[in-house]
């Protein structure tokens, strides 16, 4: 059987296909044209935009409350038998993380244990992600971390005119 190019989910039906490759679906089909566009985009574009936005104004509160970088927060809800678990990520200052990432751990608190098994165990497993990240180190100011130098590859990616093939 074959397997999808861009997520790696196994593909018994159908799928697309683009020259050798194969895809699950046109998003993820959608997902390996934007990377490969990604790639071509040249690492000193991409470091000048992501040290500019590390050094800007926070996109969420608009201050400057020290280097923005891209951060992550975890959540998890559950109802009986159904339980959904996700990563969140966010361009944001500091203060936004810290934020964010205390919001997130309430939401999972709150909504994340009314599932069997899941979410039983999912939710402690997100709480303390949440809450062991708040004391994460921030990237040095000048040097953008490697999330976010990615993020930027892909946004300058998406803004790209696209060529027709």
């Amino acid at each position: 059987m074959a397997s999808c190019a861009t997520c790696r989910t196994t593909i018994v039906f159908g799928g697309t296909k683009e020259g050798d490759l194969r895809f699950c679906d046109a998003r993820c089909q959608g997902a390996a044209t934007l990377a490969r566009a990604a790639a071509s985009i040249p690492d000193a574009a991409v470091r000048e935009q992501a040290n500019a936005i590390q050094r800007g104004p926070c996109p969420c509160c608009g201050r400057r409350n020290g280097p923005v970088d891209l951060h992550r927060s975890f959540r998890v809800h559950s109802a009986l038998v159904v339980t959904s678990w996700s990563s969140r990520a966010r361009i944001s200052c500091r203060s936004c993380r810290t934020r964010q990432r205390l919001l997130d751990t309430l939401y999972c608190a709150a909504l994340g244990w009314w599932g069997l098994p899941w979410g039983l165990l999912l939710t402690p497993i997100q709480i303390v992600r949440n809450l062991a990240s708040l004391f994460g180190r921030d990237a040095p100011l000048g040097t953008a971390s490697p999330a976010l130098t990615q993020a930027v590859r892909m946004q300058l990616a998406a803004s790209r005119p696209r060529s027709a093939a």
